[in-house]
């Protein structure tokens, strides 16, 4: 049943070892074939060299660097899709070149990472962070009031 499914290619295991990645590979390997070139005992030249050719997809993310060596490797390759918001670890002129669709996460961390961003300001405007680390390090006593930050 595996052989009939598309193969998609991960060249690299995802950095995620949570539940959820695990869920997502179970749910993926029911509708595709990963062929993920880490668990090969061959080099990933060698082993793209073996499975290039029918590999229409690709699977990565922003630590996978996907460059024209790597694109050269794999003649039928048609999409390559990367759960990372940017794009700059793929050789995006080869891919143009090549007609090779490249799809990302976009803006799907957008809203939580500008939270993240206003909640890093307010911590260094306010100055919470160090001065949470002044009273853990016992310098109350010693210097006295911590001085107090900027308002937001």
């Amino acid at each position: 049943m595996a052989d009939q499914l598309p193969q998609v290619l991960v060249l690299r295991q995802p950095q995620s070892s949570s539940s959820s990645s695990t869920r997502f590979e179970t749910q993926l390997s029911q509708k595709f074939q990963l062929l993920k070139a880490w668990e090969s005992p061959l080099p990933t030249a060698d082993f793209l060299a073996v499975h290039g050719a029918s590999i229409k997809a690709m699977l990565c993310s922003g630590d996978t660097p996907v460059t024209a060596h790597i694109l050269h490797l794999l003649p039928s390759l048609q999409l390559i899709v990367t759960n990372s918001a940017g794009l700059n670890h793929i050789n995006l002129p080869e891919c143009r070149r090549r007609c090779i669709a490249v799809a990302n996460a976009g803006q799907i961390f957008s809203q939580d990472c500008a939270d993240l961003a206003v909640g890093i300001l307010i911590d260094v405007l306010r100055k919470i962070s160090a001065a949470d680390r002044f009273i853990r390090a016992g310098m109350w006593p010693i210097r006295g009031n911590y001085p107090l930050g900027s308002k937001f």
